[in-house]
Parts: C-alpha cells; structure tokens; sequence
C-alpha cells in the first residue's frame, strides 16, 4: 500500500531576493535612445575613456580591485609583477596542458581555458595562493629565521620528491628556484616593497641550506599581500598574471601535429603495486 507521507521533509525556504545585482565597483549610465546600451562607464567613479587615455593595465587592475588609484610606485612594482611572471614557462603543468590542448586541435577558444584550469591547482599553482597570502600575513610578527627552524625541527622530510615546507616556499625539482629568487631580489629593492617581501626573503634565505627557498607562488603573494589586495582574489590574479604566457604556447603548436609534443614511452610509466 502507497503511503502519503512524504519520504523527505519539506522545509519552507524564507528567503528574500534583491530586486537587483548591486556593485559598487562600476557604474554604467544608459544611453538616452537605448537604455540596454551604456553610453559612459565609470569604474570606482573614474571615467573608463579618461582612464584609457591617462592610466595603464596595472593602474586599472589595482582600482579594480582596491577602490582606488594606486601610487607610482605602487603601480610600478605590480607591473613588474606581472611582467616577472608573464609565462609560468614550458616545463609547468599548466603550460604543458595548453601546448597538448593545442596540438590535439582543440577549439584555439578553449585552450586558455583548459591551461587555467591546470594553473588553478595546488602543485606550485594559484591553489595555493590565498593561504600563501595569509601564511605571510600572520608570520610577519616573527622572525623569518625563527619560523623556518621550528618549520624544519617539527615537519619530516620526504624520501623524494619536493618539500613545500610552507604555502609559497619550498624546493623545485629537488632544487632552488632560482628564477623565483632572483625576482624576490629585485622586487625587494622596490620602493613600493612592503613587510611581506622583506619577511620572505629572510624566510627564504633561512631555508637555503635544505635547498629550498622562495617559489613562484610565494613571490606572487608577498606582492599581493605588500599592495594590500584581498586573499580571495589571489588565485584569480595569478591567473591573470601567467594567461599571456600559456596562451602564447597553446597558439604557438595549434598548427602543428600531434607529433609536435613528445609521446610518453611504456618504459616511463610507473605502475606502483598495493
């Protein structure tokens, strides 16, 4: 016999919708003929055709995200930034998915796509870029050196492979970055650079004799952090950062065949038994 009770409870949803999105980051005033079309946009209140003719990329990148104008030097060690790490380089995962997208004559549409998607992981990518952020934010009021040797007396090191001993430092390829290194070095030096470079460079030198030091994604969240972007946004402005550079290596094999990129041999496949 069919019962009528029901088999799940039915809970009444009370809740209450705008009428409207509501943002505070752009406005749009509508056009007098047409009101789905905008005749002036201003972001954070500044006209967006004054900003093209006066402000640049990073200026617009900064407003967007923090209400207001950056200074000049705030503008000029985010460009560094973001020309610094421009290309996260052949030998990334994310890079890699782009050129294999590309030669498996993927949709030229998708590519980048399908690269962010890779980038947005935690093996030295934006995954582990907010609690990078708030790993500098909170060891700031220690010392670096300190902070490494009880990092180092309390966590075991792998048998193989890398050692990401904190969000943003660690080794690479068994290894320190030294690219990384040396754009930390030079960033430091900036007038902009704030208590989160510096931190991370006394940090990282503390942890060179393990061979570990600064990674990509730790210089990328000390700048952040220093320009006082928030945390949730730091995976997506890494994204931002590197997308040129991956698309570049997508575009560049969309011709080619699939003989374009090496072809994994049986012999290089490990299968581990339980």
């Amino acid at each position: 016999m069919k019962s009528d009770k029901p088999s799940a409870q039915v809970r009444r949803r009370d809740d209450v919708y705008v009428d409207r999105s509501v943002t505070r980051i752009w406005e749009e005033s509508p056009s007098a003929d047409n009101p789905y079309l905008a005749e002036q946009c201003r972001c954070h209140g500044y006209d967006l055709l004054e900003l093209v003719r006066k402000r640049g990329f990073a200026d617009v990148l900064y407003l967007l995200f923090r209400g207001e104008l950056p200074t000049a030097e705030e503008a000029q060690l985010l460009e560094a930034l973001m020309v610094a790490f421009i290309n996260p380089g052949p030998r990334h995962p994310a890079s890699r998915a782009a050129m294999n997208a590309a030669v498996g004559k993927t949709d030229p549409a998708l590519i980048l796509p399908i690269a962010l998607t890779t980038l947005s992981g935690t093996h030295n990518a934006a995954g582990t870029l907010e609690e990078a952020m708030r790993f500098l934010r909170k060891q700031q009021r220690k010392r670096g050196g300190e902070v490494a040797a009880q990092l180092l007396a309390q966590a075991n090191r792998p048998a193989q492979g890398d050692w990401h001993i904190a969000p943003g430092f660690g080794s690479c390829y068994n290894g320190i970055d030294l690219i990384s290194a040396k754009i930390a070095d030079h960033l430091v030096g900036m007038s902009a650079a704030g208590g989160a470079l510096r931190w991370g460079r006394e940090f990282s030198r503390a942890l060179e004799a393990e061979g570990m030091g600064w990674l990509a994604t730790g210089v990328v969240a000390a700048v952040l952090t220093d320009l006082g972007f928030p945390p949730r946004a730091a995976a997506g402005l890494y994204q931002i950062i590197s997308a040129p550079g991956l698309l570049a290596h997508g575009v560049e094999l969309a011709n080619k065949p699939l003989t374009a990129m090496p072809f994994v041999s049986d012999e290089d496949y490990i299968i581990e038994s339980d």
